[in-house]
């Protein structure tokens, strides 16, 4: 049995949808779909939760994968690290990655790591430059020999673990597949770029996203607001049923499209929260979801 047929009986088994699958090891939906149909493997941290989740070893989950990539591949990686000893804002510029991640953390360091199962000379290719300028670091990673965005955005994966107690503001550009984030804390986050899924585990912030590619997010703790600025784009945002917010359309010809999953449903948000999700730009819908993971 492939390691896609191993999921989805698993899955079943649990009586899990693919979305509440999705929810409960902090992924997209569309990544579990991509397990499912043999278009895309896990990464090894992904499968140590899977493991745990189905109460299966990793040798059972992958016994009959001979392609998966943390049988046999080796993995490569490189590590920067940085002390801040106070508020920061803090502008990255990350260049391509299939996905990056943003961890907030109690330490008082800023820590970047890139990971790779096929980029072997990734100390050599792939530089992370630091700068210190008062009240604001610039994070970027450089490209070095034959190395492109386009390989690193196929090869590369991101992660940045950032001290919440020193965060102010925090500004990024990447194009990625995924970007995920998680126990973070800051008071504003603008995001520039490409993406196609969001993956949000307890945000404190208010997060603006500027992408006219269509989104998968999945939402399952925000405090504060998520601000889309998009043009001609279609999304998705997946909310726990127990989420309040109260909703902002602003520029011209957008809409929110509200769904249980499978039928056009009534506006269930609620106009006196405090937490918002804002649609700005052009053109654009956004059809806000309930996650099924949360009503279960």
């Amino acid at each position: 049995m492939k390691f896609a047929d191993k999921l989805r009986e698993l899955r079943k088994q649990e009586k899990l949808s693919q979305e509440a699958l999705a929810a409960k090891i902090g992924v997209s939906r569309q990544a579990v779909t991509k397990w499912e149909t043999e278009r895309g493997l896990p990464d090894i941290g992904n499968i140590m939760e899977l493991s745990a989740l189905f109460g299966v070893t990793v040798e059972e989950l992958l016994a009959a994968e001979e392609t998966i990539a943390v049988k046999h591949e080796p993995f490569y990686e490189s590590r920067t690290e940085y002390d801040i000893a106070g508020n920061k804002r803090i502008d990255m510029q990350l260049g391509g990655a299939k996905q990056i991640l943003l961890k907030g953390t109690a330490e008082e360091k800023l820590i970047v790591r890139l990971l790779s199962r096929s980029i072997e000379t990734i100390r050599q290719d792939l530089k992370v430059r630091i700068e210190d300028e008062r009240q604001r670091i610039d994070v970027r990673v450089k490209y070095m020999n034959q190395m492109t965005e386009a390989a690193a955005k196929d090869g590369l994966e991101i992660e940045v673990m950032l001290p919440n107690r020193y965060l102010d503001h925090l500004e990024m550009r990447a194009d990625c597949s995924e970007l995920r984030i998680v126990d973070l804390k800051c008071d504003n986050i603008e995001f520039t770029g490409k993406t196609e899924h969001i993956c949000i585990e307890d945000l404190e912030a208010e997060f603006e996203v500027d992408c006219n590619h269509d989104i998968d997010i999945t939402c399952n703790d925000l405090h504060g607001s998520l601000a889309l600025n998009q043009i001609s784009a279609s999304s998705v945002l997946y909310l726990p049923a127990d989420f309040t917010f109260r909703t902002v359309v602003k520029g011209f010809g957008n809409s929110i499209i509200w769904s249980d999953g499978e039928n056009g449903i009534a506006d269930f948000s609620t106009p006196d929260a405090e937490n918002y999700i804002e649609l700005n730009g052009l053109k654009s819908t956004l059809k806000i979801m309930l996650s099924t993971a949360s009503l279960k």
